[in-house]
């Protein structure tokens, strides 16, 4: 990536941090995945509980390797195998320290723009752990919240799918058909404009192109 470039980026990433400060959310920007997982890194106490949502980004960015080779208490919803399992599961993750995600898409004005279908990634955004972080690439940035759900419904619904497999129609045509269908990815869709506990949600920005 060129100079140039690479400048319009931190312009860009300075706005949406100012925005996002209007909205009690803390707003950070990395050039890279690698300065953006040591500084979420320094941020976490040893020994505090995290988990995590469905999130390519998090994978992608290193994240998820750095935790995992960290002193952190991981809280991994995958190694649920049974009900009550995933019933004590979903208990600790919901009062869990930190919990990291990505974004469907961020709007210049500092509003995150997502759409889910299980909830749970949703649900803990929301309400439960005490620290949330979004760590979104500069691809997830949009005008407005309708170009956000223009965006989740064109781009990361159908790339979601093809990696999920859920059966929608948006995997088997790579077209939103807002459908109704048992495994539709699109039950809830939130607007986050605003966090009534300062600090609770830290973006951060990375200057590369992440996820979906």
């Amino acid at each position: 990536m060129d100079e140039t470039r690479r400048a319009a980026r931190r312009t860009t990433a300075e706005t949406v941090i100012k925005n996002l400060k209007r909205r009690n959310i803390e707003g950070y920007y990395c050039e890279t995945a690698d300065k953006a997982v040591q500084l979420v890194c320094g941020m976490i106490p040893a020994g505090d509980s995290i988990t995590w949502g469905g999130s390519v980004t998090f994978t992608e960015s290193g994240m998820k390797a750095a935790l995992e080779a960290g002193t952190w208490r991981l809280l991994d919803r995958a190694s649920a195998t049974t009900d009550d399992e995933r019933r004590a599961m979903w208990r600790d993750r919901a009062s869990a320290d930190w919990f990291f995600m990505s974004t469907n898409a961020l709007t210049v004005a500092g509003e995150l723009v997502n759409i889910d279908g299980n909830s749970d990634r949703l649900a803990l955004l929301l309400h439960g752990p005490e620290h949330v972080v979004v760590l979104a690439g500069m691809n997830k940035l949009v005008a407005d919240v309708d170009a956000g759900f223009k965006r989740i419904r064109t781009h990361a619904c159908p790339l979601n799918a093809a990696r999920l497999h859920p059966n929608t129609p948006c995997e088997l045509t790579g077209v939103c058909s807002e459908c109704h269908g048992e495994h539709s990815m699109c039950c809830q869709m939130v607007v986050t404009r605003h966090s009534r506990h300062p600090g609770r949600i830290k973006v951060v920005l990375i200057g590369e192109d992440l996820g979906y």
